[in-house]
C-alpha cells in the first residue's frame, strides 16, 4: 500500500445540544454534554479544524439538592454570561411564524476548540424562552430549540464566514441542521432528492442510547406550526424522518454513516434501526475522555515514573474525603474501602442494586470494611428518576457514615470522585448502557471498576487483572436468565470474595491492579483516540469511500496526516 501525505483535513462543525467545558458555564446535563466537551477539548489539543454548534443556556439544567424530607428538589439560577464573547454576529430563524434573531457568543477559554453558542435570551429579546432552560419546557419548546440549533447553527456557520465539509451531528437534537443543508441546495437549483444526496455527503451522526426516551419523535402537525418544515412538504418530511418524525431516523437517513459509541452499542444499534431504509451504515466508535481534564497529575506523574501509586492515590482520596465532610458532615475513613456511584438516576443503571440484599451487605456496612457514596441527578420532571435518588438518600440515613449521597452532582463533583474513590461500581441493566464515560475516567485514575460487561467495558477492564467484571461469574442460560438475581449474586460474590480481600489483604496486587487499569485505559479510552477514529472512519473521504482513507499519526511534534492509496489492482 502506498501513502501520500495529505496537508489538510476535512473541517467540521460539531452540533450537540449541550456541552460540559468547565463548572463556570453550566450548559450541560450530563455524560451527552461531557462528552461533547471533552471531544472540543481533544480537538484543541491535536490542533483539528473543528469548531462546535451549540445553544447558550440563560439557566442551569438544575441544581439539585436534598430537602428535609429527603426528595431531591430543584433550583434553576440563571447565570451571567457576560465573560463570553460577543461575536457581533446575529442570525435568524423561523419559529411559529415569527422571526427570532439568535445572538452568538464564542467559547474558547477552556483549552476547547472554539464553541459557538446562539443565544436568543438577551435584553428586548421577545423569545428568551427559546435558550432558557436546557430540556425543560413543553414538545413546542424543545422543537423550538432544535431549530435554533439545528437550522440556526447552520446559518450562523455562515454568518460567522466558517467553512465547512463535514457536519456531524452529536445525537439527534441537531438534525433540523440537514434540513436546512437541503433547503440551501434546493435554493442552488437542485431538486428534493438531489440536494437530499447531496446534503447526505456532508452529514455523519452519532445515535448515543437504544433507550426509547433518547430517540426522540415528533408530531408532523407540530413541527409544521412551529416552522420546523423550513420550505419542505410534509411528504418530503415523511421520506426523511417518517410519520411520526423520528429524530434518529432523520438522523440516520440524512447522514452518509453514522456510529455507535462502542463495539456492543453498534451492533445493538444496527439491529434496533434495521427496519429503516435508506438508512447510513451504522458503524462502531467508543467513546473517549479528556485525559488532561479528569486524570489526576500526581497519579499520571507516579504512573509515568514506575512509582508506587498509592501515595497519589491516598492523596486523591483524601481530598474526596475532605470534599465529602465539608458538603455532608459525614467523617469516611480513609484506610477503608470506598466504593462510588454516580450516575444520572434511570432505572436501567440500578443504582440500588448493591441494597437489594440488606442482610449481606449491611454487615459490611456496619464493620467498617466497606464505604459507599453515590451522587447523581433526576430530570426536573421525572418523578421515578426523583424516586430513585430519594431511595439511596433512604440509605445514607440509614447507614450513617458508611453510605453517603453527594447532591447536586455535576463536573466538580465528578472530579472529585473518579479520582478519589478506590472502586468504581457499575451496574446497568445490558445492553442498555451504550457507552458510558465515567468508568473510562475512574480508570484513567487506577480506581479499580467493578462492572457488568456493557458498553465499553467489553473493550476495556479484564478481570482480576484490570478490574472485575460480575459476567466472569454468572452461569447463564443463553435464552433466559433474570439479570437483576443474578447480577446481585455476582456482584456480592467478588465484592465479598475478590474485591475487599485484595483491598485488605493484598495491597501489592491492588497497586498492579491500578496500574494495568490505567494502562488499559489511557490511550485505548482517550477523546484523542476517538477524534482520530472520527477522522479516519466518518469524517475523510474515506470514511465514506473504502478506496481511500485518512489516517491519523500524533507524535511529540505535532500532526502527521496521510491518505492510504490502494493499488490499482486492487480496484
Amino acid at each position: 500500500m502506498q501513502y501520500q501525505q495529505q496537508k489538510t483535513l476535512p473541517r467540521v462543525a460539531y452540533f450537540c445540544m449541550e456541552y460540559g467545558l468547565h463548572p463556570q458555564l453550566p450548559i450541560y446535563a450530563g455524560g451527552l454534554g461531557i462528552l461533547a466537551g471533552d471531544y472540543l477539548k481533544a480537538a484543541r489539543d491535536m490542533g483539528l479544524p473543528v469548531v462546535g454548534i451549540g445553544i447558550l443556556w440563560a439557566q442551569d439544567y438544575t441544581e439539585q439538592y436534598i430537602g428535609a424530607d429527603g426528595r431531591p428538589y430543584d433550583v434553576f439560577p440563571t447565570y451571567d454570561y457576560s465573560f463570553l464573547q460577543d461575536t457581533g454576529v446575529t442570525v435568524t430563524v423561523n419559529v411559529r411564524g415569527e422571526e427570532v434573531v439568535c445572538r452568538i457568543k464564542k467559547v474558547d477559554q477552556y483549552g476547547n476548540a472554539p464553541l459557538y453558542l446562539l443565544d436568543t435570551n438577551y435584553p428586548g429579546s421577545r423569545h428568551g424562552w427559546i435558550t432558557s432552560k436546557l430540556y425543560g419546557g413543553s414538545n413546542q419548546d424543545r422543537v423550538a430549540q432544535e431549530i435554533v440549533l439545528g437550522i440556526g447553527g447552520v446559518r450562523a456557520l455562515r454568518a460567522l464566514g466558517i467553512e465547512v465539509d463535514i457536519y456531524h451531528f452529536n445525537e439527534g437534537h441537531a438534525v433540523f441542521a440537514g434540513l436546512e443543508l437541503v433547503r440551501e441546495k434546493m435554493a442552488q437549483g437542485l431538486s428534493f432528492q438531489e440536494a437530499w444526496r447531496a446534503a447526505r455527503r456532508q452529514i455523519v451522526f452519532t445515535t448515543h442510547t437504544p433507550v426509547p426516551a433518547g430517540n426522540e419523535i415528533h408530531d408532523h402537525g407540530l413541527l409544521q406550526y412551529m416552522g420546523a418544515y423550513n420550505g419542505l412538504t410534509y411528504e418530503q418530511m415523511k421520506m426523511i424522518g417518517g410519520d411520526p418524525f423520528g429524530m434518529t431516523v432523520a438522523g440516520l437517513r440524512l447522514s452518509c454513516i453514522a456510529n455507535g459509541v462502542s463495539r456492543i452499542h453498534g451492533e445493538v444499534a444496527r439491529r434496533m434501526w434495521k427496519e429503516v431504509s435508506n438508512s447510513a451504515p451504522i458503524i462502531s466508535v467508543t467513546n473517549g475522555v479528556h485525559d488532561r481534564t479528569w486524570q489526576d497529575p500526581a497519579i499520571w506523574d507516579a504512573y509515568q515514573k514506575g512509582q508506587s501509586l498509592w501515595p497519589a492515590h491516598q492523596a486523591a482520596k483524601q481530598r474526596l474525603i475532605d470534599f465529602i465532610r465539608q458538603r455532608t458532615g459525614t467523617p469516611l475513613n480513609p484506610s477503608a474501602l470506598l466504593v462510588g456511584f454516580a450516575r444520572r438516576a434511570a432505572p436501567y443503571k440500578r443504582s440500588d442494586l448493591i441494597f437489594r440484599n440488606t442482610s449481606l451487605i449491611e454487615p459490611l456496612l456496619l464493620n467498617g470494611k466497606l464505604q459507599l457514596v453515590f451522587s447523581g441527578k433526576a430530570h426536573p420532571a421525572d418523578e421515578h428518576g426523583k424516586n430513585i435518588i430519594a431511595d439511596l438518600v433512604k440509605m445514607d440515613r440509614r447507614f450513617g457514615d458508611a453510605v453517603v449521597f453527594l447532591e447536586n452532582y455535576n463536573m466538580e463533583v465528578a472530579k472529585y470522585l473518579v479520582q478519589g474513590c478506590d472502586v468504581w461500581l457499575n451496574n446497568p441493566r445490558r445492553p442498555l448502557e451504550a457507552s458510558g464515560t465515567s468508568g473510562m475516567k475512574a480508570a484513567m485514575n487506577g480506581v479499580l471498576n467493578l462492572s457488568v460487561v456493557d458498553g465499553w467495558v467489553a473493550e476495556g477492564p479484564q478481570h482480576g487483572i484490570s478490574g472485575w467484571l460480575l459476567d466472569h461469574v454468572i452461569e447463564k442460560n443463553a435464552a433466559h436468565w433474570d439479570q437483576d438475581a443474578e447480577d446481585l449474586k455476582a456482584l456480592y460474590h467478588i465484592l465479598v470474595n475478590e474485591v475487599i480481600p485484595t483491598y485488605y489483604e493484598d495491597k501489592d496486587r491492588w497497586g498492579r491492579m491500578m496500574r494495568a487499569s490505567i494502562e488499559m485505559s489511557r490511550e485505548k479510552f482517550s477523546a484523542h483516540r476517538m477524534i482520530r477514529e472520527y477522522y479516519e472512519q466518518l469524517y475523510s473521504k474515506g470514511g465514506r469511500d473504502p478506496e481511500r482513507r485518512t489516517f491519523i499519526h500524533i507524535t511529540s511534534e505535532g500532526m502527521d496526516v496521510f491518505q492510504s492509496v490502494l493499488p490499482e489492482a486492487a480496484h
